[in-house]
């Protein structure tokens, strides 16, 4: 079969795509994720990946040609083994051997697979594998955040299929194909190395039922094939003796007592039968399709495993949180059957000397290391998620790094203000973009590091790195309160309509969860622009390995003295407030100085007459 290879969409305001070489040639084999063409947007020169490995079978569209985004460029051709109809005759076994074990009730043992979700029925389908992307140059592993989709479920090609975190940035990672989701092989909370098939994709319509999780289901869809001279009514009734046996057969009471002994552990829910079916959500608490299967297997109960801390994403609990409750649950339970020393024997025959010897053993309960807060607390707990413990280390070690030192100035932008209002109406009708303005304030900085480069520079040991590009870092919030720097490559190149689009596209790529690692990366001076919540001054944190950043106020109207022939006067004008925090190791406070005068200069300068739009 054949998979389109399209034309991407690169961002927000990315309508088409030049393509400016192709990798490989008709007749070539490629890989899933190796680099099948070059293109070219208004912003950025990229590679593009093959979504899938196979014969690349047709060109589309030849090198040269500006293709807009979404159309046909290219066809792989899938080889299609003969795995399409291998799944097929597995179910059969499994199936059949549930009919069976229903007939004969008094062989419990045949039943230990009733527990375990039957395998979805394959159908001719091709699977297709997804794999952990390499997301920049040097991420090396990812962090699945959550599975937007659910195995059974249809997935048309660029969806997105699932979120994944790296140690740079939170992104959504789309499917390379459409078809339905067959297997999910990576867990939500697990960390997997680039690469790693973590899912695969039934290409084929209709190739893959919604697979059933209980044996119950699996035997009701195949019933018309065991009641060949029977209605279909005599066939209905098994699964209730298939299911009633369970508890008898319970893998903790057979491996821990020599002796059946079912009311010694009756109504606790671990009875280590099928327990009760695990929610998704409960409360404001996520349970993975892994973690419920194993929950479900071993018994239990939803009350139970809300108890138990989760070391994953937002407090989850994981696979390995569960493993190890279950191997300290086994503990519990085997420690009183465990025969007395005779130091023991003779002064406590009875059982109650045995549960204060459990919690000896374990003096810090994993189930109450993490506060939570019960009814009528005066708190709440919030578990850092995944990119407020970045910020925090980073953070953290900024402050340890650098000594930190921060210059104020300020500015008069009254003419800046007024360009704006006059113009920018008509710019957002001719560009599609709002003016805002950062694009000036990027510009001003421009011209100042241009003057200064020892500010676009970085500390390596005891060396100085002066960085010859320019690319300026935009610290921008996240709609979940957190903060990333997108950096706008080769800023000194771009117009103020440039920067405007550049500024306007990684933000809103930000906010979706659309940015690449490498889009957060490579940065040599930042700027943040907390004015924009109306704050007047602040001493922001550099962004390491840079020297510097750059903060700008809010813009007000004050009153301020001017001279004007010869008498000094009280005018209102907007002025704004410049912090320059930066590192003392390398940076002097007069070359701080210098460098926020030009920075003011520049956006004094900057007026109806000067700056063209």
């Amino acid at each position: 079969m054949r998979v389109d290879v399209v034309m991407p969409k690169m961002g927000e305001s990315v309508q088409e795509g030049k393509i400016i070489r192709w990798v490989k040639r008709v007749g070539e084999r490629v890989e899933q994720d190796e680099t099948l063409l070059e293109i070219s947007t208004d912003k950025v020169d990229t590679e593009i990946p093959a979504p899938a490995s196979g014969i690349l079978a047709e060109i589309l569209a030849p090198e040269g040609e500006t293709v807009p985004v979404g159309t046909v460029i290219a066809r792989i051709e899938v080889e299609v083994a003969a795995e399409g109809a291998a799944p097929a005759p597995e179910p059969e076994k499994a199936v059949e051997a549930v009919p069976a074990a229903s007939v004969e009730p008094a062989a419990p043992s045949v039943q230990a697979p009733t527990p375990s979700p039957a395998p979805a029925a394959m159908a001719s389908a091709q699977l297709l594998d997804v794999v952990m992307p390499k997301m920049g140059e040097s991420v090396q592993e990812g962090k699945i955040i959550r599975w937007v989709k659910r195995v059974g479920e249809r997935v048309e090609q660029d969806e997105t299929l699932l979120e994944i975190s790296t140690d740079k940035v939170d992104t959504e990672i789309p499917a390379p194909a459409s078809g339905v989701l067959a297997e999910i092989l990576a867990p939500e909370g697990e960390t997997v190395p680039v690469g790693t098939v973590i899912a695969r994709i039934a290409v084929t319509e209709g190739a893959i039922s919604t697979g059933a999780p209980t044996g119950q289901e699996v035997l009701s869809s195949k019933a018309p094939e065991p009641s060949v001279t029977a209605p279909p009514s005599p066939v209905t009734p098994p699964p209730s003796p298939v299911a009633a046996p369970a508890p008898a057969i319970a893998e903790p009471a057979a491996s821990v007592q020599p002796t059946p002994a079912p009311p010694a552990r009756s109504g606790n829910g671990h009875d280590g039968g099928v327990g009760e079916r695990i929610p998704r959500m409960s409360g404001r608490r996520f349970y993975s399709p892994l973690v419920r299967a194993i929950a479900e297997a071993e018994g239990i109960s939803l009350q139970e495993l809300e108890q138990i801390p989760g070391t994953g994403l937002e407090g989850r609990v994981t696979k390995h949180d569960l493993l190890r409750y279950l191997e300290q649950r086994r503990a519990r339970i085997a420690q009183p059957l465990q025969p007395p020393t005779p130091a023991e024997a003779t002064p406590t025959v009875e059982v109650p000397t045995a549960p204060p010897r459990i919690e000896v053993r374990e003096p810090t309960p994993r189930v109450e290391a993490v506060p939570t807060a019960p009814a009528g607390a005066e708190f709440e707990v919030i578990p850092m998620d995944h990119v407020r413990q970045l910020i925090a280390e980073h953070m953290v070690r900024s402050k340890h790094t650098s000594p930190h030192v921060t210059s104020v100035d300020e500015a008069d932008v009254t003419g800046l203000v007024r360009l704006r209002e006059r113009y920018k109406e008509e710019f957002e009708r001719r560009e599609g973009v709002k003016l805002t303005y950062m694009p000036f304030f990027i510009r001003a900085a421009v011209e100042a590091l241009k003057a200064f480069p020892l500010l676009n520079a970085s500390v390596d040991g005891k060396n100085i790195i002066v960085h010859k590009r320019i690319n300026i870092g935009i610290a921008t919030a996240l709609p979940n309160g957190n903060l990333i720097v997108p950096v706008i490559k080769n800023a000194d190149a771009l117009s103020i309509t440039g920067l405007a689009r550049a500024v306007q596209d990684l933000a809103q790529r930000a906010r979706t969860k659309k940015l690449l690692p490498d889009e957060v990366q490579g940065g040599t001076f930042s700027i943040t622009n907390f004015g924009t919540f109306g704050t007047l001054l602040g001493t922001p944190i550099i962004n390491q390995p840079q020297v510097a950043i750059l903060g700008i106020g809010a813009i007000q109207k004050r009153p301020v003295v001017r001279e004007i022939d010869g008498s000094d006067v009280i005018v209102v004008r907007h002025m704004v407030y410049l912090s320059l925090s930066f590192d003392h190791r390398i940076i002097d406070g007069m070359l701080a100085g210098q460098f926020l005068q030009v920075v003011r200069q520049s956006l004094e300068r900057m007026n109806e007459h000067t700056v063209q739009l």
